[in-house]
């Protein structure tokens, strides 16, 4: 397929994905599947130039800026994004036939000056920003006030590093399902199938794959021998490491990722219950557990997290938060995150957090477990919320609790943990684990 049609698809999906702030992979997928004729190669170019456009949104829109003064179509203005991204990517060898793509664009004058546009794109040199925070938010392409929070809470030298480290793909990393096979014959039952994986260091059961494909289809899937999971995922369960006769309330399962990696830790045996207020995330939890062959796990959905009060006060050895959060650790995985979290969902979600926080209190028995954690790295969601939570429970004292062993950014004397993208080639994560002590 010639470049400009496939600039075309590329911006049919780029345009939805900006007009309704939806998870960027859910609606490439769905764009796929609507357009089974397009191959391969095509479906690389298409995702590779729309997911690099939206990590490098505010530079192309710099870009554009000084390209085009005149009010733009939202058609047109998508264009140029991707034009943007191509003259400064490392396609930007790629030749930009202004004569094959100005019939895609609304406005004449565009067209007619298309030559001299995409001239000024490619020339483009940011300028020198008075503002440290500004300066990196310019040219990793994040919001002023992400990059701010960020400086203040890592540093300069740290958040440049996991800024950069944000702007890159995520790798396509796996868990073993050690209900239904070891590591070594998972990877050979993969590499059967013509799938080369190499083992993530000190993550048991991790697995990269080399090249990206659609796993879904493998009959290693479908035999349950393993799930999708980044590999800061998985430290998670495995800092937890809870005992086979444990019973763990997984408290924000969703579709249950974390649940499952619980039940093949304690290897079938003690007690999972995995609850969720959006009750259709179970239902996926459902499926995947009879896939897994976890058989501990007992689905609880719930309106309300106090729902369990009755019945399990004191109840559970660990009590697993997985809160609900901005997500901006994932950023990797959804660029579109960069541009839809604003300061008020931070304030917003912080509450809720708060929240969970007092309801799942109860449900810890004396001497029992509850780990808060969260794939946002801004300290509003994390340390402020676990700190008034201790300040208002004198029975809850913080224990340590380490990711890995290149993690913990010492942020105070608590042994609070962050796994920042840059140190293991993960998304970004916060753990803190408190135990109560009545």
């Amino acid at each position: 397929m010639q470049t400009a049609s496939l600039i075309g698809h590329t911006q049919e999906v780029l345009l939805e994905i900006l007009k309704f702030n939806k998870p960027a992979d859910a609606l490439f997928q769905l764009f796929f599947r609507s357009r089974k004729y397009l191959g391969s190669k095509d479906r690389k170019f298409i995702a590779e130039t729309g997911y690099g456009t939206l990590r490098h949104l505010r530079t192309c829109e710099s870009r554009i800026r000084l390209a085009v003064k005149e009010e733009l179509f939202e058609e047109d203005r998508a264009l140029l994004l991707i034009c943007a991204y191509l003259s400064l990517s490392p396609n930007g060898s790629l030749e930009l036939s202004s004569t094959e793509i100005a019939p895609q664009f609304r406005g004449s004058r565009v067209r007619e000056d298309l030559d001299g546009i995409f001239s000024t794109l490619k020339m483009f040199q940011p300028t020198a920003s008075k503002g440290k925070a500004q300066t990196l938010g310019e040219e990793y392409s994040f919001q002023d006030w992400m990059v701010e929070r960020w400086v203040k809470q890592f540093g300069e030298e740290e958040t440049l590093r996991f800024c950069a480290s944000l702007n890159e793909p995520a790798p396509l990393t796996i868990r073993v399902n050690a209900l239904r096979a070891s590591l070594d014959v998972c990877r050979e039952k993969l590499k059967a199938e013509g799938v080369e994986t190499e083992l993530v260091p000190d993550i048991p059961n991790a697995l990269r794959l080399k090249k990206r494909i659609n796993i879904f289809q493998l009959q290693t899937f479908k035999d349950g021998f393993f799930e999708m999971q980044d590999a800061g995922s998985q430290m998670l369960p495995n800092a937890i490491d809870p005992r086979p006769t444990s019973k763990v309330l997984d408290a924000c399962a969703g579709a249950g990722g974390k649940t499952l990696q619980f039940a093949a830790l304690m290897k079938n045996r003690g007690e999972i219950f995995a609850s969720d207020v959006q009750g259709f995330r179970l239902e996926e939890l459902s499926r995947r557990s009879k896939r897994a062959g976890a058989q501990n796990v007992r689905i609880k959905p719930v309106e309300s997290l106090s729902d369990l009060h009755d019945k399990f006060t004191g109840f559970f050895d660990i009590v697993f938060i997985d809160a609900p959060c901005s997500g901006v650790g994932t950023i990797r995985r959804n660029p579109g995150m960069k541009w839809s979290v604003t300061e008020a969902m931070v304030t917003e979600l912080s509450e809720k957090q708060r929240l969970i926080l007092e309801q799942c209190a109860p449900l810890v028995k004396p001497g029992g477990k509850m780990v808060y954690a969260t794939c946002s790295l801004f300290a509003e969601e994390n340390e402020v919320v676990v700190g008034r939570f201790i300040t208002d429970h004198a029975e809850y004292a913080l224990s340590q609790i380490r990711l890995a062993k290149t993690s913990s950014v010492s942020l105070s004397p608590v042994p609070f943990d962050y796994l920042l993208p840059h140190q293991r080639d993960t998304d970004g994560f916060f753990c803190a684990a408190l135990t109560r002590a009545r």
